[in-house]
């Protein structure tokens, strides 16, 4: 987690924290709820309602939740210049609760038995996730944003506001699956559209809360109303949040980099063009994968063009690209919760607690769950080490992050070694390796969204976090590509990179590869790294 620096931190004149952070808390809280819920069942929706194969499903998936965390961007540029914080979130919200009411109008079309889904069924499902995509956009960089507005720059409050704030993400990520799956994966595909009807309600309480109370409570201690008009100073909300469940709309390109980025865009375009044409032919012309992977390489570039960039503070720029790019192995990895461990939770996993089945959508709150009892646990650990001079440097907890990664694949290889797709095997597996991928979350993800605020140069904030979060939708859409490798029985085995994955302990190798290289490889860089940063390193 991250703090203020000490000549930013004056003691607040009230240890109480401000009324409209709890009607945030509540929003975001019913935002997460509708997000999660909807998750917990998407994977299963496809295979089981919609008729697709679990490749197709994957791709499907890998698109949406890669495409959510590109929006924001939109989103938070709209804000910014036109509609202010509060008619974003408005617009938003009720955007997403439509998408959600379309997938449940789409699964109300389900009938038992069917070979294909009808195509009036699959356009609602189509436009449902086109409209949770750019209501998400609109909502989330601004709410998130909207925290740190309620409180003068350097207040002392402001991390343990953004502690409480991260609280409402992960209980609404935590019920959310318990109820979506209760109500929606039920073993019978006619009940998918409850648990998208209570996501859907859940998003509407949620922009409820927040009309009802926004001009009472969302003020500044003056009273004056927060994100009305776009021409509020960002520099109200310097801080961004403690997860990348939050990205933040970070300060305006000041002038000078605005025409020296305007001159070098028609190159920029151009190599924009010629990279997306090259990623889509190696992808098969998978159009948003290519988009998501060209943009994560021309973007960075159009950063480092810039003539005015002084030499340490291309160091810093330098930092937050190599640390991007192994954020997509991260991220690869991490979300293949709603994929790939979905379909082996749903097909592989004993899920039997006596007479009681378990669905397969609930193993999804166990990163939530895990989260609120640890999060606490690790920023005392850090202070603890703090005090005493030995705390891992940013680069070093990262690669800690992703070794943890590699432990929780490890452990769950272990789990279907030599066991054959007619044998489940214990839940104790899945969520042992839930909570080592919650350690490697708690390492990695607080820690370097917190490194981009802290090393970003300030003219650049806005590129440099679109970067960041470019990468997370980098990871994202890797994660649909690799959860596409999940061996079916009675299908050719899939290839990576040459070798067949013949079953699941194949399967699940390929994430204990990816993750514990990505760790090792930082780990060797990560002194360079901490010298870069001109951070002290701990030996």
């Amino acid at each position: 987690m991250h703090s203020p620096s000490a000549a930013q931190q004056p003691v607040s004149s009230s240890s109480s924290h401000p009324k409209g952070l709890y009607v945030l808390f509540a929003t975001e809280m019913w935002e997460r709820f509708s997000y999660y819920g909807m998750r917990a069942l998407l994977i299963l929706y496809m295979t089981q309602a919609l008729v697709f194969d679990k490749e197709y499903s994957s791709l499907i998936y890998g698109n949406y939740t890669s495409l959510v965390y590109l929006t924001p961007l939109l989103g938070g540029y709209v804000a910014d210049r036109y509609w202010g914080n509060r008619r974003s979130i408005l617009v938003g919200g009720l955007m997403m609760a439509l998408g959600q009411f379309a997938l449940f109008f789409s699964a109300s079309l389900y009938t038992a038995g069917q070979a294909t889904a009808p195509q009036t069924q699959l356009l609602l499902f189509m436009l449902g996730l086109g409209l949770l995509i750019f209501g998400n956009g609109f909502f989330k960089p601004n709410i998130s944003s909207m925290v740190g507005s309620l409180y003068p720059a350097g207040d002392s409050r402001i991390d343990s506001a953004y502690t409480i704030f991260y609280m409402g993400i992960n209980l609404g990520a935590f019920f959310s699956p318990l109820i979506c799956g209760t109500l929606g994966d039920t073993g019978n595909p006619e009940d998918f559209k409850w648990g998208f009807l209570a996501a859907g309600i859940g998003m509407l309480v949620g922009s409820l809360t927040f009309e009802l109370f926004k001009n009472k409570y969302i003020v500044t201690a003056e009273g004056a109303a927060l994100g009305a008009k776009p021409e509020q100073a960002v520099a109200n909300s310097p801080v961004v949040p403690m997860n990348t469940d939050a990205p933040v709309r970070a300060e305006t390109i000041d002038q000078p980099v605005a025409k020296s980025f305007a001159s070098k865009l028609p190159m920029l375009i151009g190599l924009f063009v010629v990279v997306y044409g090259a990623i889509a032919w190696l992808m098969n012309y998978d159009w948003v994968g290519a988009f998501v992977f060209a943009a994560m390489i021309v973007t960075p570039i159009a950063v480092l063009a810039d003539a005015s960039i002084t030499n340490r503070e291309r160091q810093k720029i330098y930092v937050i690209l190599i640390l991007s790019f192994f954020v997509i192995f991260f991220w690869g990895a991490f979300e293949q919760a709603g994929a790939s461990l979905t379909f082996f939770a749903d097909e592989q996993t004993n899920r039997q607690l006596g007479s009681y089945t378990v669905p397969a959508s609930y193993f999804q709150s166990a990163n939530a769950l895990f989260i609120i009892l640890f999060a606490p646990v690790f920023a005392l650990v850090w202070t603890f080490m703090g005090k005493r001079g030995i705390e891992p440097s940013s680069p070093l907890k990262m690669s800690i992050g992703l070794m943890f990664l590699a432990i929780g694949y490890l452990i769950i290889a272990f789990g279907v070694k030599g066991v054959d797709a007619s044998t489940k095997v214990s839940m104790f597996w899945l969520i042992t390796m839930y909570l080592m991928h919650t350690f490697g979350e708690l390492c990695l993800s607080p820690i370097g969204l917190a490194l981009v605020n802290k090393l970003a140069p300030l003219r650049f904030a806005s590129l440099l976090m679109a970067v960041w979060f470019l990468a997370t939708a980098a990871g994202n859409k890797f994660a649909g590509v690799l959860s596409a490798l999940y061996p079916e029985p009675g299908k050719p085995a899939p290839l990576f990179v040459g070798f067949e994955i013949t079953g699941l302990y194949e399967f699940f190798m390929i994430f204990v590869a990816l993750s514990a290289a990505a760790s090792l490889v930082l780990f060797v860089i990560y002194r360079k790294l901490t010298q870069m940063m001109a951070e002290p390193v701990n030996h």
